[in-house]
């Protein structure tokens, strides 16, 4: 696949010639090998005496050893005129084979100007997918330089006859420079944020849409799907559902951030609670109140609700189990028990994001479906986890970002590692991401983290959740710019850019890979890891 310069290109939301170009794009980077670099919207600029020249070349296409191939699309329709082909605009009209060698000789003239390209060699192509050229000859080009409606399905193939693969030579190096300093089109990131999700939430949905067209009675689903795969979305379409059909949905998952945003995008109408909350509720309503006193309080809690009856009030017509990897047997059983005789249900798991180790519960009787496409993160962040973690190979690369390769970033001692991270928040700065777009995600949990003892990094002040409750539940945050989360809260949760931190193993064992697989899929746009030398060296070594 060709690598295509500047990324972001498929996130923008563009409608005609534009939208043409955008497509084109896709056309090229699936058409085209590796070995070929193409610049979208390069610019040029000349002074000629007192008047500036202004004008655009479409596409750039460099090989190997730094040839040029620079290709003009037309889109619409042309006229064959006896100067050649025209394009009409409001007002006037522009010769496509004067546009396109003036644009080549302004392009090609700046070029040579620096050091080491003057053996560079440049070719023109057109192409003009919505109009067949009759007459090729009297066009202006010369018919093997043109590309029309007619075979406009071989255009990658053309490019290839006129401009081959070669091989490298130190000259490219110099032809992409300069082709970086005159691009056009620079992704804004703060733009791109909203249509990023815009189009994950569009493509993820899939899962939505066909695992509730399956027909079973009584319907017993169990979704295994890897990060992305849009499992939260499954159980919002459920869970909406029942609620517009005027039934009671029970969302219940083990992770507190995670019931809390549930909780916050559902419609009113049904409950959205972790597992410890719904015992919590259940015992409350017997007239008991619990005690969180001592290590043991959650075991005790589970235990007491368990001995108690679920009343007519905490019988749902809907009942949804979300992070099913993470509930043993027992609790499996008590959050079933809450299903009224008929109801639908639904597990969701996925057995990658497995950080306690418990074994996946029997389901005997349910319908299972395998969700194994990645919609959030993006492709490099896939491909690296395709290489490290045992059973992600099957997982697909299926993000419309295809973002910068993974950063990581190495430190010796703790001095370093805060170093390290405040540099991981300069790259995510520098990369066009503002502080809401970031998060810092501990490799460890609260009580181990040394990150979670600092109120700043640098000049920046850090939003730590505090262990507590407000009257409403909801948790408590210190005032900060930049949220820092342990691996085991953010989970289910995502961000922008993600800076994976504190990453210390000594060796990649099975605990190691899942809390990386956790982690590293919290990204949606950037990933930094920020790892000591020994998990650094860790990881190099089982990505060779």
């Amino acid at each position: 696949m060709a690598r295509v310069i500047p990324d972001g290109w498929r996130e923008l939301a563009v409608t005609g010639a534009a939208q043409r170009e955008i497509e084109t794009l896709a056309l090229l980077a699936a058409g085209l090998p590796d070995a070929y670099t193409v610049y979208h919207g390069v610019h040029w600029t000349q002074v000629e005496g007192r008047y500036a020249v202004f004008g655009e070349i479409d596409f750039a296409i460099v090989n190997r050893c730094g040839d040029l191939l620079l290709v003009e699309q037309k889109s619409g329709f042309l006229d064959e005129t006896p100067e050649g082909l025209v394009k009409r605009y409001p007002g006037r009209t522009k010769s496509v084979p004067v546009q396109m060698a003036r644009n080549r000789d302004a392009l090609v003239g700046r070029l040579r100007q620096r050091p080491g390209t003057a053996e560079v060699h440049a070719d023109g192509l057109l192409y003009c997918p919505d109009y067949r050229v009759r007459d090729p000859g009297s066009a202006g080009l010369a018919p093997e330089r043109i590309v029309d409606s007619a075979n406009r399905e071989r255009l990658a193939a053309v490019i290839r006859e006129i401009l081959p693969e070669g091989v490298p030579a130190p000259r490219s190096d110099a032809v992409h420079r300069f082709l970086r300093d005159v691009i056009r089109l620079e992704p804004d990131v703060s733009a791109l944020l909203g249509r990023a999700r815009g189009m994950v939430t569009r493509v993820s949905g899939g899962l939505a849409h066909w695992a509730r067209q399956l027909e079973m009675d009584p319907y017993r689903l169990r979704v295994s799907g890897t990060a992305g795969s849009g499992k939260t979305q499954l159980a919002l379409a459920e869970y909406r559902a029942a609620v517009e059909a005027g039934r009671r949905p029970l969302y219940v998952c083990f992770n507190r951030p995670l019931a809390d945003h549930f909780a916050a995008i559902a419609p009113a109408g049904g409950l959205a609670c972790t597992f410890h909350t719904l015992c919590d509720l259940l015992l409350r309503a017997a007239g008991r109140v619990p005690e969180f006193a001592g290590e043991d309080a959650f075991d005790r809690l589970v235990a007491q609700a368990a001995a108690l009856a679920p009343g007519e009030d905490f019988l749902f017509d809907a009942v949804i189990v979300d992070e099913g990897q993470d509930f043993p047997e027992a609790w499996r059983d008590l959050a079933l028990r809450h299903a009224r005789p008929g109801a639908r249900m639904l597990w969701l798991e996925d057995p990658l994001q497995n950080l306690y180790a418990r074994p996946p519960v029997a389901l005997p009787g349910w319908v299972g479906l395998h969700a194994r496409s990645n919609f959030r993160s993006p492709r490099p962040v896939v491909r690296m986890l395709r290489a490290l973690v045992p059973g992600c190979a099957a997982v697909e690369a299926a993000s419309p970002f295809d973002a910068a390769d993974v950063e990581v970033l190495t430190y010796a001692d703790e001095e370093g590692m805060r170093s390290a991270v405040k540099e991981a928040i300069r790259l995510c700065y520098s990369a066009g991401f503002r502080r809401e777009d970031v998060a810092i995600v501990s490799y460890h949990g609260r009580g181990q983290s040394r990150l979670a003892n600092a109120s700043r990094l640098g000049a920046n002040t850090l939003r730590r959740f505090t262990g507590r409750y407000d009257l409403l539940g909801q948790p408590v945050y210190d005032d900060g710019d930049l949220l820092l989360e342990s691996v085991y809260r953010f989970k289910g949760q995502s961000a922008p850019a993600v800076i994976f931190a504190e990453i210390d193993c000594a060796e990649l064992d099975d605990r190691a890979l899942r809390k990386l697989f956790v982690g590293a899929t919290r990204a949606m746009m950037k990933l930094v890891l920020v790892a000591s030398e020994p998990a650094a060296r860790a990881l190099a070594a089982a990505m060779e």
